[in-house]
This record gives structure tokens, sequence and C-alpha cells, in this order.
């Protein structure tokens, strides 16, 4: 069973880019980078378990947990099902822990990676909110829980078209799917912890909000450490920076993408 995907190809000697959602979302966050991506590469939407379009997923593993790796496998199964032997990977958010787990066990079917409002470590600020979700989840209508995280994310006035936007394709998952998202959350950091020791040789452009006050630290922290990666700060910006600076995160993601193509 495949995720739902859609595709835009350009020609057949253009390099792909596979587009990754974050937790919550589809691949519908993207409507302001497609118009301009498809003018140079061939572009690979993917809808994530239980998400967007996704759903019967969510139905066919209804009495199964899954891990970050087993979602990473879902891309990996669509990727072979179109004969998309490598492409650049553009993701944002919780996507930079999928797409990275890619990296991990298909090094080559990554040629960059270019991750938005990244999470690679989780702040003291952002544990202490994951464990009061974690109490409250079950008993709680857990769009309740996604607007609190959202409005602690995206706090700013000029943050609410992204906060208003992740609210909205939140409501497509059911209380059962989003509990089974949020469990994921117990990987989290002992993943993270592995992901920032090791690197991977991939090209890696992060891509983060100024006022990105959860996730800006802990990347800056780790591009220090990683060779192969680079951290640009898109100014005026929170979390979603793809959708508060679209023109800035689409001429800096294809500028690098062009870099790296082959």
């Amino acid at each position: 069973m495949l995720l739902y995907h859609k595709k835009h190809e350009l020609a057949p000697d253009k390099d792909w880019v596979v587009f990754i959602h974050g937790a919550g979302g589809s691949s519908s966050i993207w409507y302001r980078q497609l118009r301009v991506f498809k003018e140079h590469f061939n572009i690979l939407l993917v809808d994530l378990r239980g998400h967007g379009k996704s759903q019967h997923f969510f139905e066919a593993y209804m009495k199964n947990d899954y891990t970050f790796a087993d979602i990473s496998e879902d891309v990996v199964e669509v990727m072979k099902h179109n004969g998309i032997a490598s492409a650049h990977f553009v993701g944002i958010s919780l996507a930079s822990i999928i797409i990275r787990s890619i990296a991990e066990k298909y090094p080559e079917r990554i040629k960059s990676m270019t991750l938005g409002g990244a999470v690679i470590r989780l702040n003291i600020r952002s544990k202490i909110l994951m464990n009061i979700g974690n109490k409250i989840k079950r008993f709680v209508p857990y769009m309740w829980i996604y607007s609190l995280f959202a409005w602690v994310i995206m706090p700013r006035k000029r943050h609410k078209k992204s906060r208003l936007l992740f609210i909205n394709e939140a409501k497509r998952l059911c209380q059962k799917e989003f509990i089974r998202w949020y469990q994921l959350t117990s990987e989290v950091n002992p993943l993270l912890r592995y992901f920032t020791e090791k690197e991977v040789p991939i090209p890696t452009l992060y891509l983060m909000g100024e006022e990105d006050h959860m996730f800006l630290p802990q990347v800056k922290n780790l591009v220090k450490q990683h060779k192969y990666a680079t951290l640009q700060i898109i100014p005026n910006s929170g979390h979603v920076v793809n959708i508060d600076q679209p023109d800035i995160f689409n001429q800096s993601s294809i500028d690098f993408i062009t870099q790296h193509t082959h």
C-alpha cells in the first residue's frame, strides 16, 4: 500500500525534488513552492501516514504503532514505485527527522537536504510542552493541544498565516491518529542525539526563521559541529519559513539544490 503522492515531471534528465511536510500538515503546505520549483526540477509531493489524502494508511495500520523509521520506509517505497533512484529532499519542521532517518538508512537516495524550521533538539520549553500534552492527550480534544503548540511555536502576529494553516491542516486528523503521532515523540530525543553526534556526508541546508525561538539555537550549535551543514537565518520569519517568507525560502532552496545537481 502506497502513500498518496503527486508528481510533476519536467523532463527525464532533470533532478527530482521530494517534498515532505511536518506532523499535522499535508503536501498542500507547499503551495507557495510548487509553481517555482516545477520550473527547474521534477517534483514529488507526498502525504505522510494519516495525513492529507493518505488517510487509508491510518485504517490499514490502525492496530499497530509505528516509528519514524516506518514512516521513512513509506517514503522510500513511493520513490521505488516511481522509479526515482535518488532525489533532493525538502522538508519542514518534524520532516527533518524523517528525511534524516532516510539519510541514515539509504544515503544513496538523497543528493541534498533542505530542512526548514528543522527540529534537531528539544529545549526545556518544548520538553515541558510535550510532557503536558502527553498527560492530557487522551482526555482533551487533540485540536486544543495542537492549537496550543501552534501558538507557543508561532506566537507573533506575522506568524498568523502559518499558524492558521497548520491548525486547519491538523483538523483532518482524527484523535487516534494524533495520539499515535504524538507517541512518536518518545523517539525524538534519542534519535536527535544520535543524529547530532553522527553526521551523514550529504550537503544540508538549514533554513531557519530568526524568530524560531524554539529550534534556532540548537541548529546554530549543530552547524558548528557538522562540516556538510550550512545555516541560513531568514529575517522576519518564524518556524514555518516556507510560508512566512516563501520568496527567500524558494530562492535559497533552488540555489542550494542547483549547486548539488548531477
